[in-house]
Parts: structure tokens; sequence; C-alpha cells
């Protein structure tokens, strides 16, 4: 399978995505956008992943290459490949699918919960969870659910955590790919974003050595990459 992740920062790690594709020994190639790097034949990916950043997708004034991010990302979709929109990712599956994306009413960084809506009882094979669960969350933007996508998640501080579009394209608020690396590099490199007030910002005491809910992650994340797989295997 020849998996291809979009990356916005400079010091973002893959977590335990690296891992499950070195285990399932597939090929991964990292694209950084703003490097004005080749995007590849929209029909030699297999599965697209989007990550994080620190912009937002509205910003193509100040980050200009965006758009020829979104293109690509929109050509992904219509030629029917698979597609993982994680954080940022997310924002931009909304608004390349025809949301919105804006400035969320709180900050949402550190482990908070989310709740399972009604359309998660049809994916039990995505989705191996509680009914109510701790994620990683680090954003202040948020988006608007697209026409004919289904709602998965909400959270107390943000109501749209997640969506599915027909049966291949998924995107998700949080951050089911972090490990101890990943942690450890936003608290290294976004400490300044903890000494804002805020309901939502925990302290960097909360946010590290949370070694049960790192692995509740790496499991979702797991099970997510086997349920693309599987639906790519049987194209």
């Amino acid at each position: 399978m020849k998996i291809h992740c979009l990356v916005h920062l400079d010091f973002e790690t893959l977590g335990n995505i690296r891992e499950w594709t070195c285990e399932k020994e597939h090929s991964l190639h990292v694209i950084v956008p703003s490097e004005k790097q080749l995007f590849p034949d929209p029909e030699d990916v297999d599965l697209l992943i989007i990550m994080g950043g620190l912009m937002s997708v509205y910003q193509e004034a100040e980050y200009p290459w965006l758009k020829q991010e979104k293109e690509f990302v929109e050509s992904v979709i219509s030629c029917g490949k698979a597609v993982y929109g994680i954080c940022f990712g997310a924002q931009m599956l909304s608004e390349v699918l025809g949301g919105q994306v804006s400035q969320n009413q709180y900050r949402e960084i550190g482990w908070h919960k989310v709740r399972a809506l009604d359309e998660l009882n049809k994916n039990k094979q995505l989705f191996h969870v509680q009914d109510e669960f701790a994620v990683f969350q680090w954003h202040g933007d948020t988006f608007t659910l697209p026409n004919g996508c289904r709602r998965l998640f909400e959270s107390e501080a943000c109501s749209e955590q997640g969506f599915i579009y027909g049966d291949r394209v998924l995107a998700l608020q949080f951050h089911p790919e972090v490990d101890v690396c990943c942690v450890e590099s936003l608290l290294e490199n976004c400490s300044s974003d903890l000494a804002e007030d805020g309901k939502y910002i925990s302290s960097e005491n909360e946010i590290r050595g949370r070694d049960d809910l790192l692995e509740v992650s790496a499991n979702l994340m797991f099970s997510i990459l086997d349920w693309f797989e599987n639906i790519i295997e049987k194209t």
C-alpha cells in the first residue's frame, strides 16, 4: 500500500503512523507542501494522510501554497482514493468538501473527552472505543459539517470532532497519532499556547506522563489504519 503524508510542521513527527506502517511493510512518503514539492499523481496514492499544522486553512494570503495543497486533496478525493485528515487536516477536508473553517469559541489543548454520536454505531469496525473517552487535542479552529458527511464525535469545547464522507474519507479533529515523542515535541515548540487563559487548556503536568491514554490512542489509530487497509485491499 502506498501511503502519502502531507506534513506542515518542521517538528511534526508521524507518531504511531510510522510504527504501524513499518509493521505492515507499506511504503510511506512524506510531502511538505510549503517546500513546493511536487504532488504525486492521485492514481498513485492508496491512502493520503493530512497532518496537523499551526496555520489555518483560511490563511491562503499568508501561506499561498495552501491553494495548491487543497487542489491536490480535492483531486485525490475525486479519484475515489482513501483520505484521512487529522486536526488541521480534518479542517482542510471540511473546506474542500464544502464546509467552513473558523476560530472555535475555545482553544482545546491537552487530554479531553469526546463523546461518540449515533453514527458511530454504524462504524464499530472502524472505532473500537467507549461511548466517551479521552483524546489528545491541540487546536483553536473548528469546522462545519459538509453536506453528505456523517458526524462521529463531539466534545464539550468543540461540537465537531470528526466525520466520514462516503466510505473512505475520514476527518478527526483530535490526534490519535500521538506518542511520547509527539507530545514532547509539541510541548517544546508550542509551550506558549499553554500560557493562555482557557477553560480547556491543560497544564504541562496534566499533558505529560499519560501512558495509559497514549496506549488508547495507539489502539484507536491502529484500528483506523487497519480499516483503511481493508477497504483499499477490497478495491
